[in-house]
């Protein structure tokens, strides 16, 4: 269904279909740098690879969670969300102002099976939001509220114009907002030095406008869901 859907991107696209990898990159650290960065030495034996000397000490100024949507027709980054945790409500907070962006289209999230991803508030906010008339029931006790399978059944509903598809347990590198964080944490984290999460969200924002401008587009996916070996 995952790959299916990415084959199927540039179609859905056209059709005004809004289909999006999404998921949280949590533990982002705003560290900075206790002496500042040196050019390497040339010559010198192990630094060759090395743009340069970095201090290895740390100030540690707190963490932020990103959570962002891969649009995977364009590869741009939509309507992101960075906050200090990442709960079930801040979850429903990123997919409801994601789904502001375009209020009327078909919206499609592909997502892993953590329980924020399939939590009733999240169902609760789908069927508001879609106009679902169907019971809910009671969390832990009956209706589609009652299991974290009966809500992903829920939420999964091909029907709905609000739905989402789950990657298959341990398989959450079928999601293509991983590959985008790999390339976050190399071209910002990896080598940067922040002095508070403020200065960590706006140069998070900034790269993401940045990428937005000069670098998004979609990943050329030719995995088809089938065993790679036998």
């Amino acid at each position: 269904m995952v790959c299916d859907l990415y084959h199927q991107a540039p179609t859905l696209h056209a059709q005004g279909v809004q289909l999006v990898s999404t998921d949280e990159k949590t533990g982002i650290q705003a560290l900075e740098r206790a002496a500042p960065s040196k050019p390497r030495l040339p010559g010198v034996a192990g630094q060759a690879s090395q743009h340069e000397l970095q201090e290895y000490e740390y100030i540690r100024h707190g963490t932020l969670c990103l959570t962002a949507n891969f649009e995977v027709a364009t590869g741009k980054q939509i309507a992101p969300s960075l906050g200090a945790t990442r709960t079930e409500q801040d979850f429903v907070a990123h997919i409801a102002q994601t789904v502001a962006t375009a209020p009327g289209a078909q919206w499609i999230f592909i997502t892993d099976q953590l329980n924020t991803h399939q939590s009733e508030s999240l169902v609760r906010w789908v069927a508001n939001t879609i106009g679902a008339t169907s019971e809910l029931g009671e969390k832990g006790k009956a209706g589609i509220l009652k299991s974290m399978p009966t809500r992903a059944k829920f939420l999964s509903d091909p029907e709905h114009r609000i739905r989402f598809v789950y990657t298959p347990k341990h398989c959450s590198w079928l999601n293509q907002i991983e590959l985008w964080f790999s390339i976050l944490v190399r071209r910002l984290l990896k080598r940067a030095s922040f002095k508070s999460t403020d200065e960590l969200r706006q140069k998070i924002l900034a790269f993401i406008e940045y990428f937005n401008a000069t670098l998004a587009k979609p990943f050329k996916w030719t995995y088809k869901g089938r065993p790679l070996t036998i």
